[in-house]
């Protein structure tokens, strides 16, 4: 993560062990989330097909995740029960979220309870499960469990690429916690900057179309939008910054 891109074989020297030993902790690591591998190494800067891990995506179209934030927070009324999910995005609509009190926030994102512990009228319900470093938030059968007993307002997510119409992302336990979290909510605002429709994901979330609004930053190509219009999609386009 501090270098960007690391060599097996320098690994390998370094830690004294065989460069096949190397290969297999990197898989184990690309499994999580925390690296992709490269030839002759591994990298932890975000691609097309790797969305990187969370301290990248943090520091990543800050302007534009600011912008869509701005356009979702009059979507967010005070007395409403809102639901946050793990992504950056969704993370600075958070930072905005005080003057709207009062609140109930639900996530299983660890971000957004430190940055809302202790404003004063936000009640915080943090969703446990199996804690993942590389998304610093919790995943798993039993944050499922934990969203099928809540109901919400509204959830703000985003999704790691927009592909064909749908939502895709790199982790089936992401997309397990994020199906039950669409499913808890009455209404659901999708929350992307320009770049989703030019990556990649391996696992379908949904289509677009099961989100009631998705607010996108203006630099979102014409070809997209139009696509996103011609599906019936209600689209928002957020003021540049």
């Amino acid at each position: 993560m501090d270098n960007g891109f690391v060599r097996i074989e320098q690994l390998a020297e370094e830690l004294g062990v065989t460069a096949m030993t190397i290969r297999r902790d990197l898989d184990y690591l690309q499994d999580r989330g925390w690296l992709r591998k490269v030839r002759g190494g591994a990298t932890a800067q975000p691609s097309a097909a790797f969305h990187g891990d969370v301290r990248h995506r943090a520091q990543a179209m800050t302007a534009e995740k600011n912008a869509v934030a701005r356009a979702a927070l009059p979507l967010v009324r005070p007395g409403h029960s809102v639901i946050v999910d793990d992504s950056t995005t969704a993370l600075a609509l958070t930072r905005l979220l005080g003057p709207q009190a009062p609140l109930t926030v639900i996530s299983n994102f660890l971000p957004v309870t430190q940055t809302l512990a202790g404003v004063p009228g936000i009640e915080l319900i943090s969703l446990g499960g199996t804690y993942y470093p590389a998304y610093d938030a919790f995943l798993g059968l039993r944050t499922v469990d934990a969203v099928t007993s809540l109901s919400a307002d509204t959830l703000f997510a985003s999704t790691t690429a927009i592909t064909r119409g749908h939502c895709y992302h790199q982790s089936q336990e992401t997309v397990a916690v994020k199906r039950a979290l669409m499913d808890a909510c009455a209404r659901k605002v999708l929350l992307v900057d320009h770049t989703k429709f030019r990556r990649r994901g391996l696992h379908q979330l949904a289509p677009v179309g099961a989100f009631d609004l998705v607010i996108v930053d203006s630099g979102i190509p014409a070809s997209d939008l139009d696509a996103l219009q011609a599906d019936g999609v209600e689209v928002l386009v957020a003021d540049p910054v």
